[in-house]
Parts: C-alpha cells; structure tokens; sequence
C-alpha cells in the first residue's frame, strides 16, 4: 500500500489506518481478544500497516492487544496512541504516555495526540501551553516522534500550535458527517497537517448493513449516534440506495466505496475499525477503487443530502 507523509513529519502513514477503540471492549458488545488480535494482524498482513488507539479504550486494553498482535514487527508499523481530556497536566501527560509505552511493549510511540481537549467530559481544564510543554518534552526525549489533537476545532489547533508542531488532526469525518470540511480543513490543507478521519464508515452505517429498523444491543455506544436517529437515519438509508451504482460499477463494497471517496479528499486518510480480520482486510481493498472526479463530485452531492440536515455540533453522539 502508498504510503503517505504525516503532516511535516517523516513519518509515513498508510492512507487507512487500523482503529482499535472496539478492541478495548468498553462501550462495545461482543467483542473477544483473541479475534482483535487476529483482526489487527490481518490488517497488517493486507498492507495498513498504521494503527490508531488511545488510553481510554478500555483503559489500556486496546494498546495491549495491539501490541499482542504487532511486536514482532514493530519496526514495521507506526503507532498512534492518545491521552485522554483527564490527563493532560504536565505530569499527568509524562505519566500516560510512559503507561501507553508499556502497554504497547515499545520504547516510542509514533504519533501521540490529545484525545480531547481540555475540559471535556468535565475534565479539569489545563492551559494548551501546559500540556503541550509536556508533549515536547516527550518528542525531545525520544518517546514520541509526533503530536497530533483530535476532536479540535480550527480555533484550539491555531491555539496549540503555538507551543509547538502539530502533524495531524484526528476528527469524526465520513460520507454523513462532514463539518471539519467548513472548519478545521482549511487550516489543515495550508499548514500540512494530516487529517486522520475517525468513525470514517458512519460506525458502520456507511456499510449498509443495519436496515431500515435495527436496533442495537444494549450497552453499544452506538444507540446515541445522531446519524442512527430518526429521519437522520431514513435520509441515510436513501443516500446507500443511491450509492450502490456506484458501489456496483466499481465491483466493490458500500464500506470500500466510502472510504475511497473519504481518502481522496484534501490530506485526508481514514481510520476505519473492524470487528474481523476479513473487515479489515476488505477496507484495505479501498485504496484500490479508483473514483473519476465527477463520480467523487456526485458522491460528495448524495452524502450532502444526510449532512446537510445535521447541526452544526461535531460530537456525534447524544451522550
């Protein structure tokens, strides 16, 4: 797979890269380790050779099944991690990111981000300046090799970019949720700065299979999804009905479809999770869907149809 620059770092990312929340079970239903690790593995062998994670997924849990099923080639994939909105105090930083090492048995971590900012989830709120001091600390003494944000707004990467480089910006972005398009893109286009879309597939709506009334098990996070909502939901369903031809024409998935379309936008890669190694290995078939640019503009016409419609709130979920 061709690999990308991540942002003005000389780091190379895949343009899917392999997310991992599922593998840390919390908030998420059915889901068994020794599976994550033969799916992570899977990924790895179909060319994604970039994985994403975080502290918080089932605190440390995901980053040890990754490692479970990637050190042995360690020199060979690149590492995403991220501290969470409670932890980004200068100590506080320093001491996630040394845990975030052990769990993943490696001695650096490739990219390390700021999972949200400060003051979400009614986290204490800490000064940009303090927690960006610690991820700088952390890059000169080796441990990571990058700093990225996630869940920012345009304002708060200007902000912490400030105190230091910012490589990437980690935002939900996908086919039916679009609003760092009018907000942090620009700015991320100009100053290269790698996009990493997460929930790329919609959760799995974009793959076009739950039907017109599924309902979720209990506990799946995904009951709160605006998108699974409602006439949100209905216009969905009418949009994956337009895909298809597309879908069709190309001899590939809804899922593969949506995410070419996503990895052909500006600086754009997408972070898509899979619950089986055969998922994984399907979405890394994506980068080999070939979109002209009037079947990308006509795409981008019937995603508008769900997105158009949303608020102008970038958090997907009514939690």
């Amino acid at each position: 797979m061709k690999t990308r620059p991540l942002g003005k770092s000389d780091i190379q990312i895949t343009p899917i890269l392999m997310g991992t929340w599922q593998a840390g079970k919390k908030m998420w239903v059915g889901i068994e380790d020794e599976e994550s690790v033969k799916t992570i593995r899977a990924a790895y062998e179909a060319g994604i050779t970039t994985v994403d994670t975080a502290e918080v997924y089932g605190e440390g849990h995901s980053e040890q099944i990754v490692a479970k099923a990637l050190s042995d080639v360690r020199d060979k994939v690149v590492y995403a991690s991220k501290v969470f909105s409670n932890h980004l105090k200068y100590d506080q930083v320093i001491e996630a990111c040394d845990r975030s090492l052990k769990n993943l048995q490696t001695d650096y971590i490739d990219l390390y981000q700021i999972h949200w900012p400060s003051g979400s989830f009614k986290s204490e709120v800490v000064p940009i300046e303090e927690t960006m001091s610690a991820l700088n600390k952390l890059q000169e003494q080796g441990k990571i090799r990058a700093i990225g944000v996630s869940n920012f707004s345009r304002t708060q990467i200007e902000e912490a970019a400030q105190y230091g480089r910012i490589d990437s910006l980690q935002p939900p972005y996908s086919l039916f949720w679009r609003q760092v398009e009018t907000d942090a893109m620009p700015y991320c286009v100009e100053n290269k700065i790698s996009i990493l879309a997460y929930s790329s597939l919609a959760q799995g709506l974009l793959t076009g299979k739950f039907g017109s009334n599924h309902q979720f098990a209990e506990g799946d996070h995904r009951a709160k999804n605006k998108l699974f909502q409602g006439e949100n939901y209905q216009r969905a369903q009418q949009a994956l009905e337009q895909l298809r031809p597309f879908a069709e024409k190309h001899n590939c998935t809804l899922a593969q479809l949506s995410l070419a379309w996503l990895i052909a936008q500006p600086q754009t890669q997408a972070i898509a999770g899979a619950r089986k190694a055969s998922q994984a290995e399907d979405n890394a078939k994506a980068t080999s869907v070939n979109l002209s640019a009037e079947e990308l503009q006509e795409i981008d016409r019937i995603g508008k149809q769900v997105t158009d419609r949303l608020d102008n709130n970038p958090v997907m979920w009514n939690w």
